[in-house]
């Protein structure tokens, strides 16, 4: 296997462990007549109702470096999960209405503690957007926007593993919120901005929301022939 395509292979083997995560994420239901409105408006340009116009090329820069377009498909850039994410940001997800938030909190306990912070997923966005493109001005001399293709992922790598010291927020936190949205946005119903064209589920195999699946109980290891479809009907 080749180092080019090792990356969206680890991917690919955790996908399916987020699949019902991407599936709650909006925190909100839908009417399927909704959904059409939605999926209709985001095929116009995208403008972002949450992230600023610093916030929004981070998010596309860490995106795209997150899950990157190859010869097995596109990319989290290309398949519109900034607009995912940019959309969860003003639902009742974004605003942290659908976890408990009062304290006390008590920072740095084991992960089966549960999350221990004050800040909603919008602030910890706000905060460590800010925060990672000033640990990269100060040690790069630019935003990491601005970073060529390796130093980002070095930067991501970082966050990740806790090797960065971020005010306000921890750098784990934010890679976490960034890693787990960019799965949710690149594998959730594109009703809700994410998987343009059904990318994702293309890409897994997974056939979406077909509603008849009785002629093929009967027939194991044979490749499933059609391609997925939306909750709003759209077929990939």
């Amino acid at each position: 296997m080749s180092q080019e395509k090792a990356p969206r292979r680890r991917f690919l083997r955790q996908v399916l462990a987020i699949v019902p995560a991407a599936a709650v994420a909006t925190g909100t239901a839908v009417s399927q007549a909704g959904c059409v409105r939605q999926e209709a408006a985001a095929g116009a340009a995208y403008e972002p109702k949450y992230f600023t116009a610093a916030e929004w090329r981070f998010l596309h820069a860490a995106l795209d470096r997150l899950i990157p377009a190859d010869e097995l498909g596109p990319g989290a850039v290309q398949a519109r999960v900034p607009e995912f994410v940019d959309r969860q940001m003003e639902l009742p997800y974004g605003h942290g209405k659908l976890w408990y938030m009062q304290g006390p909190f008590h920072p740095g306990q084991p992960p089966e503690m549960g999350y221990q912070l004050s800040l909603t997923p919008r602030e910890v966005y706000r905060h460590g957007i800010a925060a990672c493109d000033g640990h990269c001005r100060k040690t790069f001399g630019k935003p990491f926007a601005d970073l060529d293709h390796a130093r980002q992922e070095q930067v991501l790598a970082d966050m990740e593993h806790g090797k960065v010291e971020l005010e306000a927020v921890p750098a784990r936190t934010v890679f976490s919120q960034l890693l787990a949205n960019a799965k949710e946005g690149f594998l959730s119903d594109p009703i809700h901005g994410g998987n343009h064209d059904m990318a994702g589920w293309k890409l897994v195999g997974f056939p979406g929301a077909r509603a008849d699946f009785a002629d093929w109980i009967d027939q194991p290891n044979t490749r499933y022939p059609y391609g997925p479809v939306s909750i709003s009907g759209k077929q990939g």
